[in-house]
């Protein structure tokens, strides 16, 4: 599929699909609405990565302390009760199997990725704080994508503060980190950047991205997805082509505000942006 053909595809699908792709450094090869924003779900979670990155390098935390597995935080929205994360809307068992006890920050920001858990990522936060979060954006040059409360703040998300994305700020916010591993940038040491992108290579949620490229192809990527979206984002590492980075966020919602299409659906459009960027990649 050429890039003609798959505008013709995007733009009968109802809802709206960004896309960004591009080699690292350079400018896209392909973009279609890559500014506009969309609810973020678990894609921002790469952003927390990187704070706790930051913290640890900055010596304000130390990365394989035990801190303890709790699951009621405070709130982004001042005034607002402390609120507790929902074991039914997590993707992840592990992190909730170890309530009560301890983890190490490391642990928990591997499986905050891997396996996309909303209390690991609770825990992250609590430690690194939402300024820190929105630094990272900045560092990235992210534009437009913003981190205002934690997942299952849903004060803070009643009171109007959401986290949002772009296709084009998370391919940047990727791209910086698999770039800053191998030569010094702004978010990280090499050696910080070389972590982060390793967690990220190990992301086992593979049915967005992923399913557009051949067995085995390496791809340092995080998802998200929650009722009629789904985002995938990443920096594919070919081993015939310089690496690029690709971002596709699906928002299918209609004119009434129900979804669409369903999350199957919205995968499989993922997968088509992914394996036509392959395709293309001697040539972006």
């Amino acid at each position: 599929m050429t890039w003609d053909e798959l505008d013709i595809r995007l733009e009968a699908v109802p809802g709206c699909v960004s896309v960004h792709v591009g080699r690292l450094g350079a400018p896209a090869a392909y973009r279609r609405l890559a500014d506009t924003t969309h609810y973020a779900a678990s894609t921002m979670k790469t952003a927390v990565l990187v704070a706790l990155h930051r913290a640890a390098e900055a010596g304000r935390l130390d990365l394989d302390a035990p801190v303890p597995v709790v699951a009621e935080f405070a709130s982004a929205q001042p005034g607002a009760p402390r609120f507790a994360c929902d074991p039914r809307d997590d993707n992840d068992p592990e992190v909730w199997g170890r309530l009560g006890g301890s983890a190490s920050l490391r642990r928990l920001a591997h499986r905050m990725i891997v396996r996309s858990s909303n209390l690991a990522t609770c825990l992250v936060m609590s430690h690194v704080g939402l300024p820190a979060v929105t630094e990272v954006w900045a560092l990235a040059g992210a534009r437009h994508s913003v981190t205002t409360r934690a997942v299952g703040d849903l004060a803070a998300r009643d009171a109007g503060l959401t986290n949002l994305v772009t296709a084009a700020d998370l391919a940047a916010l990727h791209a910086a980190i698999v770039q800053g591993a191998e030569q010094p940038g702004p978010l990280a040491s090499p050696a910080a950047c070389a972590q982060m992108r390793d967690v990220l290579l190990a992301q086992e949620i593979r049915d967005d991205l992923p399913a557009g490229l051949p067995a085995g192809t390496r791809i340092a990527h995080k998802n998200g997805w929650i009722h009629g979206i789904r985002h995938g984002a990443g920096v594919v590492l070919p081993d015939d082509a310089p690496p690029y980075a690709i971002a596709v966020c699906t928002t299918a919602a209609t004119a009434d505000g129900g979804p669409a299409y369903d999350d199957a659906t919205a995968r499989r459009l993922i997968a088509t942006v992914s394996a036509t960027a392959w395709a293309a990649r001697h040539r972006l």
